[in-house]
């Protein structure tokens, strides 16, 4: 799989993997421990997870920034994992008692979360040179590490529940994964420490420079990536229900199952993209040498208009029984929305840090990085205030809402393609 892309993505692959590992432990059963351990409102809870996962993803903005002008990517990720592994371990040492060591500790791992996550994107596409082809396999590879984590986070969840029946041992084990993803970054970095163009032993080697791009070229390319920043918001809305309104609904409408919990349904989606990432790897390099395969903005396009069927599937499941909160539903509804939106995200996320890594100067790479995940925090917020509306609403006009909201995203995307993919030109 690694074969003819460096060596370090080896290296980066298993340590976002762990840090993944960490962080989807904690939000499998992160709505459920609000539910069952404090009995918040599902208004209450949309606005807590929303506002989260909002600083979240925008605090590597602010992280991105930092690496670019003073700390270099690798000193900045390695903060991030200790700070991050410290949050776990606080979230675990809370309860229906202390409650204010839940706040605190959901503050400390955005701060390490916001050090650590934009920064592994850009050393991914620094590893490759100017204009490489191999840029777009490498993220999709880069995304398989996400989702391994991903996929064996919600089995550990569920595991750790039945045998100590609490909660706060997924947070526990959480700590453990950042601990294991600070070891691997720190002990093969010989594999990727040249990407780290910040860094002060690459600052006066010229060869990991790139040219000074034209002023015109530059505002055309930062006008294409805020504009796919802008038209991502909504899948972001819509896909992080996996945590939210798609749990509720395992929880609610699915018939109950004893190894088959709410949490455990989180796990379909990283091992659909385990499964399908070498297909669509393969797809793309089979349309390639037919000189059909789609630019990299119109594969995002696809991945909004697939998002949009996923929601689709949630649309009919919910009109045909899962409006009524009667735990009556067969599994595969679930399964099947998770299946679609997983090609959907294949199409879109890996592609979108691809995007950003071509097409942002190398001066502000870390910054536009961190963009690229401040538009998922908007989307995340989103998805917390909209999932407020769950019981509001009836499932189906809930669902129906985001399979819109997502093919007017698509058709955005289809507007404004031929400038998208003209910013990208000569990357």
């Amino acid at each position: 799989m690694f074969k003819n892309h460096p060596k370090g993505l080896m290296t980066l692959f298993f340590t976002e993997m762990w840090e993944r590992f960490g962080f989807y432990t904690m939000l499998a059963v992160f709505t459920l421990y609000m539910d069952e351990v404090f009995g918040w409102s599902d208004a209450y809870k949309g606005q807590v997870y929303g506002i989260y996962l909002a600083f979240v993803y925008f605090t590597p903005i602010a992280g991105g920034w930092i690496a670019d002008r003073f700390l270099g990517y690798r000193t900045t990720i390695k903060i991030g994992a200790i700070v991050l592994a410290i949050g776990y371990a606080l979230l675990a040492l809370s309860n229906v008692d202390r409650v204010w060591i839940f706040f605190v500790a959901l503050g400390v791992i955005i701060i390490g979360n916001g050090l650590f996550k934009a920064n592994i994107s850009v050393l991914v596409g620094n590893l490759y040179p100017l204009g490489s082809p191999n840029k777009d396999a490498g993220y999709n590879i880069f995304y398989m590490g996400i989702n391994l984590g991903a996929f064996l986070a919600p089995l550990a969840a569920t595991a750790l529940h039945k045998f100590f029946g609490t909660y706060q041992s997924a947070f526990a084990a959480a700590a453990v994964g950042m601990l294991l993803s600070f070891i691997v970054f720190e002990i093969w970095k010989s594999n990727y420490m040249y990407a780290d163009h910040a860094s002060a032993e690459n600052k006066a080697d010229e060869t990991t420079r790139e040219e000074k791009v034209d002023p015109a070229i530059e505002k055309e390319r930062i006008f294409a990536l805020l504009t796919i920043f802008a038209i991502v918001i909504f899948f972001w809305m819509s896909f992080h229900q996996n945590g939210f309104a798609l749990t509720l609904f395992a929880q609610r409408s699915i018939v109950r199952s004893e190894w088959l919990r709410p949490e455990t349904y989180a796990t379909f989606n990283p091992l659909f993209i385990l499964i399908l990432t070498p297909v669509i790897v393969a797809f793309w390099g089979w349309l390639n040498k037919k000189g059909k395969e789609p630019s990299t903005p119109a594969k995002i396009g696809w991945g909004m208009f697939i998002s949009a069927m996923a929601m689709v599937i949630m649309v009919i499941a919910s009109a045909m029984g899962g409006d009524a909160d009667a735990n009556n539903m067969s599994p595969w509804w679930l399964i099947s929305t998770y299946f679609v939106i997983t090609i959907g995200e294949l199409c879109l996320s890996p592609m979108g840090l691809s995007f950003v890594s071509k097409v942002a100067p190398q001066r502000m790479r870390g910054l536009m990085m961190g963009g690229w995940f401040g538009a998922t925090a908007i989307g995340n917020y989103l998805s917390g205030f909209i999932g407020g509306f769950y019981n509001t609403l009836t499932h189906t006009q809930f669902f129906a809402i985001l399979t819109v909201l997502l093919l007017l995203s698509a058709l955005m995307v289809k507007i404004f393609l031929n400038r998208l993919e003209h910013a990208t030109r000569g990357t």
